[in-house]
């Protein structure tokens, strides 16, 4: 069963890749890490000096 499911789902990512208009995952991922840190080093606290 497990065999045969990897495959339909292989098939079927083909399919729906093929015929829709799919995101590109990483290059959203990037863009989602990238606003992170700039967001995370706008907000840091500031570093106490000596």
């Amino acid at each position: 069963m497990g065999l045969k499911s990897l495959i339909v789902g292989f098939v079927y990512g083909i399919y729906v890749a093929q015929n829709y208009n799919v995101p590109d995952v990483k290059k959203l991922m990037n863009t989602g890490i990238f606003m992170a840190k700039v967001i995370e080093e706008n907000y840091r606290k500031p570093k106490q000096g000596d």
